[in-house]
């Protein structure tokens, strides 16, 4: 099975969740009793519906896994239920938020060049996924000689291990090439942590930054790098580009998926829509 690192370790922290409530129990004597008693602790500790849907997906998962892949014979995954959960809205940040936020990071006026590099890489980190709607974890996988500063793209490896081409605006770019033209290592990854040695920057490093960011640029929206992606999605909807290249440019496997995170989105064209075409004459 192809997972992500990210989809990896989430499905190792709702199992260890469901060995804290049962027991580390033999695969094949677990039964709809002991998934019910993980439902029920769950409904106790006033868990919602995604997070129940989330571990009981990923028990699912591991119990579909062991009957396909060593022939365990464990649980038929069908009969557990999983919760529906209701259709969120999608969280994106409009174009004055856009610039609310970055100038939090480094405001207009500051000179780029006499920040400190932990600030430096943050603003190029979130301009390269304002730029390119790619996923956090792509990003922070690519090493430098990945991205073709001419071209404006670069090949990468996303969900499901599938290469796809991914392209960069000419603002991305610029931030990136200050980033790069200040760093005093020669490590491969594009985006590094600083320490006793460079190391590949990881999600956990800048997830609390996203907060403080927004904080000090007085948003009340949750910010996160898939809002950015979101927000990607809806600023090429709002201007006009087919549903299809905005698949294409996300990396989604199906067109269904982006239809059904963002064709729902844009209440100005739907309501030209409404105007344009419900006619009875």
């Amino acid at each position: 099975m192809r997972r992500a690192p990210l989809t990896i370790a989430r499905y190792r922290e709702a199992l260890n969740w469901v060995i804290r409530d049962i027991g580390d129990l033999p695969v094949s004597t677990l039964n709809v009793a002991h998934v019910l008693s993980v439902r029920r602790k769950m409904d106790q500790r006033g868990c919602g519906e995604a997070r129940v849907a989330a571990i009981l997906n990923a028990l699912r998962s591991f119990l579909r896994f062991c009957r396909e892949g060593p022939r365990v014979a464990a649980l038929d995954p069908r009969q557990i239920r999983v919760p529906r959960i209701p259709r969120r809205d999608v969280l994106y940040l409009t174009k004055e938020e856009v610039d609310q936020f970055l100038g939090a990071i480094i405001p207009p006026g500051e000179c780029w060049d006499e920040v400190p590099l932990a600030r430096l890489r943050f603003r190029a980190l979130v301009e390269v996924l304002l730029g390119t709607g790619a996923r956090i974890s792509e990003i922070l996988a690519l090493d430098r000689r990945d991205v073709d500063f001419e071209r404006m793209a670069a090949k990468i490896v996303g969900k499901g291990k599938k290469q796809r081409l991914l392209f960069f605006t000419d603002r991305a770019l610029e931030w990136l090439g200050r980033y790069l033209n200040c760093r005093r290592d020669d490590e491969d990854p594009l985006f590094v942590a600083r320490g006793n040695s460079p190391r590949r920057l990881s999600y956990d490093a800048v997830k609390s930054v996203f907060r403080r960011v927004a904080q000090r640029a007085h948003l009340r929206k949750k910010v996160t790098a898939h809002v950015l992606r979101h927000t990607v999605a809806t600023t090429l909807l709002f201007n006009g580009c087919p549903i299809g290249h905005i698949k294409e440019l996300l990396g989604h496997e199906r067109l269904d998926t982006t239809c059904r995170y963002y064709l729902g989105v844009d209440v100005r064209a739907a309501k030209e829509a409404h105007r344009k075409f419900l006619r009875y004459e």
